[in-house]
């Protein structure tokens, strides 16, 4: 018998349980009962299924169609020497975003583990709102074409792009073997580590309240809170120790929260589960402000969209593929406990994909040149 009251569970007899028993007579009875009836439910009527389907395809169509050419923006406004300081500001605004998200979370009390049964309409309509509210900034203060003449001018002046009148009459300029190696093997990191990445984003909120029986909510804030930190530093680093070799070490960083939260349990200090998922927080930053950039690196002016896309077709089709792979695993090992295994794993396999690459780092700036110094804010 629950008590909401007191939030306590006491078995027939009236005898509470000991510490931690209501979770874990919850997680191991009130779960599995729920899975079995929702299963039940499903098969006697499958039409409301079907139409979380389509309204997630609908949705998620509706991210690509945007999220491509919102990111391409930067590029596009941006000379090369500054794209990874860019992409780490894109970064840092999606963090804040995301920590907005868990924060509302946390108000609605989203993360509770009795309360996965709660009504969502109140939580959905706040998200909702704050999306709007972006929308309506980013229509009354982004002026592309102005910002993009500027930008052009400045890489005319500063010598690092060449006149575009002289390009018109070229043919398209392609890419070299080796080049063209390089893009493919960093696509393929890309693929790589968000199949890694994305696992446990997308499974860690059941995790959690199964595995260790934690509200997810503020561990998730804390990740954030410590890629927001690391956004700007890792732009700078980047700037002096190439890309490829700051993705590298985000790697380690990364596969390294990954293979000690294998050991994470229910008994574990939040403490440490805090430390862990603040290491991969600076993992993910140090790893995303550097990718995107690598991809344009390898662009010309006119095809900045065209290898966007290039970029979130790779991030987005792990993103569909990964839950679907890593819910397989945990149903055929029956435990959810393989789902660190799995991101450790993908996330080795990017690394090694990731030393193979051989261009769209960062040039460096010749000492004494007018880049030296130069800063976003110049």
């Amino acid at each position: 018998m629950y008590d909401e009251d007191s939030e306590k569970l006491f078995d027939l007899s009236g005898v509470e349980y000991e510490k931690g028993g209501a979770n874990n007579v919850y997680t191991n009875v009130v779960v599995s009962a729920r899975s079995a009836l929702a299963w039940k439910q499903t098969v006697s009527s499958p039409g409301p299924l079907v139409l979380f389907f389509v309204l997630l395809l609908l949705t998620l169509v509706s991210m690509a169609i945007f999220r491509s050419p919102a990111v391409a923006l930067m590029p596009d406004v941006t000379i090369k020497p500054l794209r990874s300081k860019g992409n780490a500001i894109i970064n840092l605004m999606g963090a804040a975003g995301g920590i907005i998200i868990l924060g509302l979370g946390m108000v609605f009390k989203t993360g509770g583990v009795i309360n996965q049964m709660m009504n969502y309409t109140g939580f959905i309509s706040a998200v909702c709102s704050v999306m709007v509210i972006g929308l309506l900034v980013f229509i009354f203060t982004v002026k592309e074409t102005k910002w993009a003449k500027e930008m052009h001018d400045e890489s005319l002046s500063l010598g690092i792009e060449e006149n575009v009148q002289e390009e018109v009459s070229v043919e398209k300029r392609k890419l070299s073997k080796p080049e063209f190696r390089s893009l493919i093997l960093i696509l393929a990191s890309v693929a790589l580590w968000y199949l890694g990445y994305n696992a446990v984003t997308s499974k860690f909120s059941l995790y959690a309240s199964t595995i260790l029986q934690k509200d997810y909510n503020s561990t998730l804030i804390i990740a954030q809170a410590a890629a927001i930190v690391s956004y700007v530093p890792v732009g700078l680093i980047a700037s002096k120790f190439g890309r490829k070799k700051t993705i590298l070490a985000g790697f380690i960083m990364w596969s390294s929260a990954f293979f000690f939260a294998i050991f994470m349990n229910a008994n574990t200090s939040i403490i440490i589960l805090y430390l862990l998922f603040a290491l991969a927080g600076i993992g993910w930053a140090t790893i995303n402000v550097n990718s995107f950039p690598m991809v344009v690196e390898l662009s010309k002016e006119g095809d900045v969209g065209k290898y966007t896309g290039f970029y979130y077709t790779a991030s987005m089709a792990a993103q569909a593929l990964t839950p679907v792979l890593s819910g397989l695993l945990m149903d055929l090992a029956q435990t959810m406990k393989v789902l660190f295994p799995y991101a450790a794993i993908f996330v080795g396999l990017a690394f090694i994909t990731m030393f193979f690459v051989k261009h769209g780092d960062s040039k460096p700036v010749a000492k004494g040149s007018v880049l030296e110094n130069f800063d976003i804010d110049d």
